[in-house]
């Protein structure tokens, strides 16, 4: 109670401030101005969570030795997921992975609404799991951190959701601007992954919240790229079908990424109620890989450096500090190897047994593995003509990121950007597009949207099935219905007839369960023979419905239910089969044609 007061004097500021707003600025400029903040809050959150994770790494893993294995490997990895999972459990009390993937939920579903505590959340969380060596990476927390941002700034001044969605995006793009100081990466981004359609009113927002979390994040940090790398050789069009097959084998790395991804996530689900299982199991594992290939420890950009900026085989030998296989260069493609196949276990592990991070290092990680072993190996048997394997670790960055997110233009940009390797534009392409169209073969969707295309939930760029998707089956079900039992007489029938405001009639017994519907146009021919009121029940007037429906049908596959059957009205059930009320054909298709002309205004 005596928080009451404050309670309501913070709400009559802020409906203060709203009021002044509205009279003072024009929506379009306070637009611009959230995107502003948006993009400098989202370079400030990647900031912190770098330095966090930074500072933890150094701490534990400072005085390690490079010419031997190193036992705390089997411990801080299984401390970092307790720590991480107490975190959320005591702390959050609420589920924060599969951060992007909540994003796309959260526009597709959610009207782009975001919990407050998502904003500060997962930046803790990842910080402890990634910190103590969980293999997973920093960029989905942001990303979900900076929408979160976004979207309660949003619902803080009272915008509505299509500005919502806006501000998620920007939230978004200005995360990966600013952890990549790539600012048409994070552009395209929003683009390719959340499905934001670039119109006049999202464009410029998006690019202001980019172009800020890129110039604050140079102010933070300064001048230094994440992934340093010069280029060794020009491209030259003799290297066109090695980059071809270093596209289809990113593609089919990515198959495998995602596959093993979803098989391993399934088999943790099935402990979800016994958290202290999830750990032993998820701990076990991923301490026992980064053990024998430390290569595997956190985000592995360190890893990704070596690849990228070696020169000689000295260079490279140094991949294999703190292993087993220290000191031994003629297993570094064997090793290499391990470590590409592993990684998508260890970050499998990670979320699963508790942690919290994300997918995005990882494809960049397995992308660089990936493009480092196929040059190598090209040159060893000699196929062709020489590809230098800087460049084509580099490669396998934007091949696997395409393919495992189904995003060929972010790869492109991406990478070139965080590398400053403009010059390979056109092989970046050529492995982009040839591993996008690999994957497509066996996998229409990204990693991130998998699971909510497979439940009709994922937002698309196509208008028809966009406004399907953001539609809400609850809100166009019609609960004023007139039910009718089984021995119902037909003068009781129509009696609730002359109530009904419906062309049917639903009958259900006692416990609520549909047996049939009474058609009352069908029943025409009794209706004014009183003399047969007594003769007719309503299980003897009563038909199936042309079809059902369930509360969890997505509303794409209600469409085409209701093409199919030519109904005018559809029942839909509960789980358990008792009646919610009635779908109207000729109000969905209202609704829908609404929402189309919304959808597509600027």
């Amino acid at each position: 109670m005596e928080d009451q007061p404050h309670s309501k004097g913070r709400l009559a500021w802020i409906n203060k401030l709203h009021d002044w707003r509205v009279a003072n600025v024009s929506d379009k400029m306070f637009l611009l101005v959230l995107a502003f903040l948006v993009g400098l809050l989202s370079a400030v959150a990647a900031y912190i969570l770098h330095g966090l994770i930074n500072t933890i790494v150094a701490l534990l893993t400072g005085r390690f030795h490079a010419d031997t294995y190193n036992w705390l490997y089997l411990v801080y990895p299984v401390i970092g997921i307790y720590l991480t999972s107490l975190f959320v459990r005591y702390v959050v009390k609420d589920n924060i992975s599969h951060g992007i993937t909540r994003i796309l939920y959260a526009i597709s579903s959610n009207r782009s609404r975001l919990k407050a505590h998502n904003t500060w959340s997962s930046v803790v969380a990842s910080a402890i799991t990634i910190g103590f060596g969980g293999s997973v990476g920093a960029e989905a927390p942001i990303v979900l951190t900076g929408s979160a941002i976004g979207s309660n700034l949003g619902k803080l001044f009272q915008l509505d959701n299509k500005t919502l969605m806006t501000l998620v995006g920007c939230g978004a793009a200005g995360a990966i601007a600013g952890i990549f100081k790539a600012p048409i990466a994070g552009l395209v981004f929003t683009l390719e992954v959340l499905m934001i359609d670039l119109t006049m009113a999202s464009l410029l927002p998006i690019l202001v919240s980019c172009v800020t979390a890129t110039c604050f994040t140079y102010i933070f940090s300064g001048n230094a790229v994440m992934f340093s790398f010069h280029l060794d050789s020009d491209w030259t069009i003799e290297r066109a079908p090695a980059c071809v097959l270093l596209g289809i084998t990113c593609g089919l790395v990515s198959l495998y990424f995602i596959r093993m991804m979803t098989a391993c996530e399934d088999m943790f689900a099935r402990f979800k109620d016994k958290p202290y299982v999830k750990l032993l199991i998820g701990g076990a594992i991923l301490s026992t890989l980064i053990f024998l290939f430390p290569s595997l420890y956190g985000e592995g950009y360190h890893s990704i450096n070596l690849l990228l900026n070696g020169k000689t085989e000295a260079d490279w030998d140094q991949i294999l500090d703190g292993s087993l296989f220290y000191g031994h260069s003629e297993y570094l493609i064997l090793y290499i190897g391990l470590v590409l196949l592993t990684k998508v276990f260890a970050t499998s592990a990670t979320n699963g047994g508790g942690g919290c991070g994300g997918t995005f290092a990882p494809s960049l990680f397995i992308g660089c593995f990936t493009g480092f072993l196929f040059s190598r190996l090209w040159n060893m048997h000699q196929i062709g003509v020489y590809v230098p394997e800087k460049n084509f670790s580099l490669l396998g960055m934007a091949g696997v990121m395409s393919g495992v997110m189904h995003a060929p233009l972010t790869g492109i940009f991406l990478i070139a950007e965080i590398t400053s390797g403009y010059n390979l534009f056109m092989p970046l392409m050529i492995v982009a597009v040839a591993s996008y169209i690999t994957i497509n073969i066996f996998e229409p969707h990204g990693i991130y949207g998998l699971r909510l295309a497979k439940q009709g939930r994922l937002k698309t760029h196509h208008t028809d099935h966009a406004v399907l998707t953001l539609m809400s089956l609850d809100s166009v079900i019609d609960r004023d219905f007139q039910a009718v039992g089984p021995d119902t007489e037909l003068g009781q029938i129509v009696q609730h007839i002359s109530r009904s405001r419906h062309r049917v009639l639903p009958v259900t017994d006692a416990a609520g369960l549909l047996l049939g519907e009474i058609n009352i146009a069908k029943i025409r021919h009794v209706v004014f023979r009183t003399e047969l009121y007594h003769h007719f029940m309503a299980k003897q007037l009563m038909v199936e419905p042309a079809s059902t429906l369930s509360d969890t049908t997505p509303m794409t596959q209600v469409m085409k239910i209701f093409e199919r059957t030519q109904a005018d009205w559809l029942p839909v059930l509960d789980a358990s089969n008792h009646l919610k009320g009635y779908i109207s054909r000729k109000r969905m298709y209202g609704m829908y044609r609404k929402m189309v002309h919304d959808f597509s205004q600027d």
